[in-house]
C-alpha cells in the first residue's frame, strides 16, 4: 500500500492524482508540447561559454526574464544542485549535495545559500552570486524544510522523515557568518512538513502532513502554544504581513484554508478552492497577494490575501512545487518535479515561455534577483 508521504515523495507522474488526502493510479493531464526553442539542454556550448564568462560581460547583457544572479535548482533524488544562468537559460554545472535536498534558504549575512539535505543530515553552504561550493554542515538531524526568523536570532527545521521540529539559537560573530546551537527538539505527529514565522519573531508555525495538524510554537519558550486539526495534507504555510491569518495549502483536496490566528485556538474563516494539491506559496511582493502551487492540477493560483479569493491563475505543467518570481513580477520560475525541468511562465501573457533540463524530481527554486517575500 503506498502511503500520503510516499505520495508526496515519488517522482512517478502516475502517483500525481491526490483525491481528499488518498493516493490513486492516474495520468497526470500533459501540457501542450512546448517549441523546440523553449527548452534549453543541460548542457551546450552556449553554456559552457556562459560558465566561463566574466561578471563584467554577463552583467552588460541582457536580461531576457529580468534576472541576472544565477538560479538555483535542487534536484531531490539526484542528490545535486542544478546552477542555471539567467542570460542564457541554461544549466552551467551541477553541485554535489547531501542526499535528498528539498528546500533552501539565505543565511542572515546573506553570503551563503543554505541547502537542506533531508537525508544526509546535513546543510550545503553555497554562494548565492557565483554557485560556488563553500562548507557542509554536520549533524544537523533530516532538515527537510528551513528557516531563519525576521530578526535572525532562531533558525526552525521541519524533520520530514523522523518527526520533530528543531529550534536553533543563532548566533553572529564579529567576523561573520553564522552558528547555530539546539535549543530545543519538538517531538511532532507524523511528518511534519513546513514552517513560517510571524513578523515579530516570537512565533512559528509548523504544518504536521500525515496527521493533518497545524503547531503554533512560542520560540521564548520553544512551548507548543496550540494544536489543531486541519484539512487534509496541509503542506506549504504562510503568515499574511499583519500577523492576523494564517494560510496553509492543503495537498490533499484543491483548497488553501485561512485561519484567524488573533485567537486561541485559532478559527477557520475560509476555505479558497485554488486546485487540485495545492502545495506551495510564494509571497507576490507587494504584501497584498501570494501565489499557490496546485501540484495535481498543473496550475499556479494568486490569492488576494484581503478579500481571500483567487484572483488569477497560470499554467504550470508537471507537477509545479516550488517557486520564485522575479524582481519585476513578469516571470514565475517553478519546479516541475515530474518532468525533471525548470519552467518559466509569463505572468502577462499567463503561459509557459521556457524549459531548462535540470536534475531529477526538481524541489527548491531560488534566486538572489527576486520580488519581496511579503
Amino acid at each position: 500500500m503506498i502511503s500520503r508521504r510516499d505520495c508526496l515523495r515519488t517522482s512517478s507522474a502516475s502517483l500525481l492524482a491526490l483525491s481528499l488526502g488518498a493516493c490513486k493510479p492516474t495520468t497526470a493531464a500533459s501540457p501542450a508540447p512546448l517549441p523546440a526553442s523553449a527548452t534549453a539542454p543541460a548542457s551546450s556550448p552556449a553554456a559552457a561559454a556562459a560558465a566561463s564568462a566574466s561578471p563584467a560581460a554577463s552583467s552588460a547583457a541582457s536580461a531576457p526574464f529580468s534576472v541576472r544572479s544565477p538560479i538555483f535548482v535542487l534536484n531531490s533524488l539526484d542528490a545535486t544542485i542544478s546552477v542555471i544562468d539567467p542570460l542564457t537559460m541554461t544549466e552551467t554545472r551541477r553541485i554535489p549535495s547531501g542526499k535528498e535536498p528539498h528546500h533552501l534558504y539565505l543565511s542572515p549575512d546573506e553570503k551563503s545559500l543554505l541547502v537542506a539535505n533531508a537525508v544526509g543530515n546535513t546543510i550545503t553552504l553555497v554562494d548565492p552570486r557565483t554557485g560556488q561550493l563553500q562548507r557542509t554542515m554536520t549533524d544537523i538531524i533530516d532538515p527537510y524544510q528551513l528557516r531563519f526568523s525576521p530578526d535572525m536570532n532562531w533558525f526552525v527545521t521541519a524533520a520530514n522523515r523522523l518527526n520533530h521540529v528543531d529550534i536553533y539559537r543563532v548566533t553572529r560573530p564579529a567576523g561573520g557568518g553564522f552558528e547555530l546551537k539546539l535549543a530545543r527538539r519538538l517531538p511532532t505527529g507524523k511528518t511534519p512538513s513546513h514552517v513560517f514565522f510571524d513578523t515579530k519573531s516570537t512565533v512559528v508555525y509548523a504544518s504536521v502532513q500525515d496527521d493533518d495538524q497545524l503547531i503554533a510554537i512560542d520560540l521564548a519558550t520553544q512551548t507548543p502554544r496550540w494544536t489543531i486539526p486541519s484539512g487534509k495534507m496541509p503542506a506549504d504555510v504562510f503568515v499574511t504581513p499583519d500577523d492576523r491569518t494564517l494560510l496553509v495549502g492543503l495537498t490533499g483536496d484543491s483548497v488553501v484554508e485561512a485561519y484567524d490566528v488573533t485567537v486561541n485556538p485559532p478559527k477557520l474563516i475560509k476555505r479558497i478552492p485554488t486546485g487540485a494539491g495545492a502545495h506551495a506559496f510564494r509571497a507576490w511582493g507587494d504584501q497584498r497577494h501570494l501565489l499557490v502551487s496546485n501540484r495535481v492540477a498543473n496550475t499556479i493560483s494568486r490569492i488576494d490575501m484581503q478579500t481571500l479569493a483567487v484572483v488569477d491563475n497560470y499554467p504550470a505543467p508537471s507537477g509545479p512545487d516550488c517557486m520564485d518570481l522575479s524582481p519585476d513580477r513578469k516571470f514565475i520560475f517553478v519546479a516541475s518535479r515530474w518532468a525533471g525541468k525548470l519552467t518559466v511562465i509569463d505572468t502577462e501573457q499567463k503561459k509557459v515561455v521556457r524549459q531548462v533540463n535540470v536534475g531529477k524530481s526538481p524541489h527548491g527554486v531560488w534566486m538572489l534577483d527576486h520580488a519581496g517575500r511579503l
